[in-house]
């Protein structure tokens, strides 16, 4: 009997019972289905992570100081330039200086978040480096001359200006919990911290966002030029360890600290690969608990195709009577466990797609569907129809011809 003879009387046989080969079938349909499923969003969650790390800066660097170093290690202006004039891949450099303070006009008083650092810092401070709506950032001269001037979100200019945008050339003050007070005008505006969340949150008590000269908020905290922490922007990833290094022992030779291990020098790769790794196990671990099913489902394949062989009893006598090798009704009842499965696997598959996309949607990311995980999953589903199907297949096999023609 040939192949096509045989996969025939497979798809016959699974046809003539629709109901129950669905059934059987299910298991291998729901395992399948969650694992491209969890693969599929986990994938997609994974390359969404990874775009928010380029996003970020996949070429930044954090310095910074450990919690026990003495004050003498601490980073300074003179050595921010001395790292720019050294390292020629930096490309942005800035203190990561961040107050929490209060902010009043002539109409409202509120809580604020202050940054402050160096003329790059509308480059490397993620709340801050919004597109301008108004006027502009505070540069060189402003920074040099500690000149009292201030780029404030249009979160913060609609609070504290009764809801204009455009306030340019405005006074605020800022006020420090020791009583020190200092006098800003406003430069600059740009695109609001909590644009996206208007009308989903009430914004009233959230704080407010600005960002000034280093140089300046020194008048309201003196100490603040002692910097722990720099973020630091370079022309390439590539060139990130390379960087790293460099700058440690720049700073430990500046401070004379040399082993004593005071600078730490992290980039966003070396999360992102931790972020991946952590995710990935996850993902796996969930998609194995999920291929349970398919073990549960290859079990069903297997009692279905005891029952199929404890029903076909004369058949299978009959054709052996006629000449049917043992090997031919072995390949038969093989092949239409096979072909369940991998029926299942399809159905599955198709199934998965859809709770990927509908799951991806609520979350909003777009999931991953890759063609390795597609054979993957279409390769598995045959060898589960293979491993569950060899017995009963194996047993119709070997079944006497005359006791099966006697058999009622």
């Amino acid at each position: 009997m040939t192949i096509r003879e045989n996969f025939k009387m497979a798809v016959d046989s699974i046809f003539s019972n629709k109901l129950r080969s669905l059934l059987t079938m299910l298991g291998i349909i729901i395992g399948i289905a969650a694992v491209i499923a969890i693969l599929s969003i986990g994938n997609g969650a994974t390359s969404e992570i990874t775009k928010t790390f380029n996003d970020f800066g996949a070429s930044t660097i954090s310095l910074s100081l450990s919690d026990n170093a003495s004050t003498d290690a601490t980073i300074t202006d003179a050595d921010i330039n001395a790292l720019k004039k050294s390292i020629p891949e930096i490309t942005r450099i800035s203190p990561d200086n961040t107050v929490t303070t209060t902010v009043q006009s002539d109409f409202e008083s509120r809580t604020a978040v202050a940054f402050s650092g160096t003329t790059d810092l509308q480059y490397t401070n993620r709340s801050m480096e919004s597109t301008l709506i108004y006027g502009r950032y505070f540069n060189q001269n402003d920074y040099d001359d500690a000149k009292e001037v201030v780029v404030i979100t249009e979160d913060t200019a609609t609070t504290l200006f009764n809801g204009r945008q455009n306030v340019i050339g405005e006074d605020i003050q800022l006020l420090s919990n020791a009583g020190n007070t200092v006098n800003l005008t406003i430069i600059g505006i740009v695109e609001g911290t909590f644009k996206e969340l208007q009308g989903s949150f009430d914004l009233s008590q959230m704080p407010l966002f600005l960002a000034l000269p280093l140089t300046t908020i020194e008048k309201l905290n003196p100490t603040v030029h002692l910097m722990n922490n720099l973020t630091v922007q370079v022309t390439d990833k590539d060139a990130i360890e390379s960087v790293s290094n460099r700058m440690v022992r720049l700073l430990e030779t500046r401070h004379d600290t040399v082993g004593e291990n005071f600078y730490t020098a992290t980039n966003f790769l070396q999360a992102l690969d931790q972020v991946d790794s952590v995710l990935g196990l996850f993902v796996n671990f969930i998609a194995a608990v999920a291929a349970i099913a398919l073990l549960v489902g290859g079990i069903g394949v297997m009692n279905i195709m005891l029952v199929s062989v404890t029903e076909r009893t004369r058949e299978i006598g009959t054709r052996k009577a006629l000449g049917a090798t043992t090997t031919t009704i072995l390949f038969q009842f093989l092949m239409e466990a096979v072909i369940l499965t991998l029926i299942g696997g399809i159905l599955g598959l198709f199934l998965g797609i859809l709770l990927a996309n509908g799951i991806s949607s609520a979350l909003n990311i777009v999931p991953t569907i890759t063609l390795g995980s597609v054979v993957l999953v279409l390769l598995f589903s045959t060898a589960v129809g293979i491993f569950f199907g060899i017995y009963p297949a194996r047993k119709a096999a070997k079944l006497d011809p005359i006791e099966a023609l006697r058999y009622e």
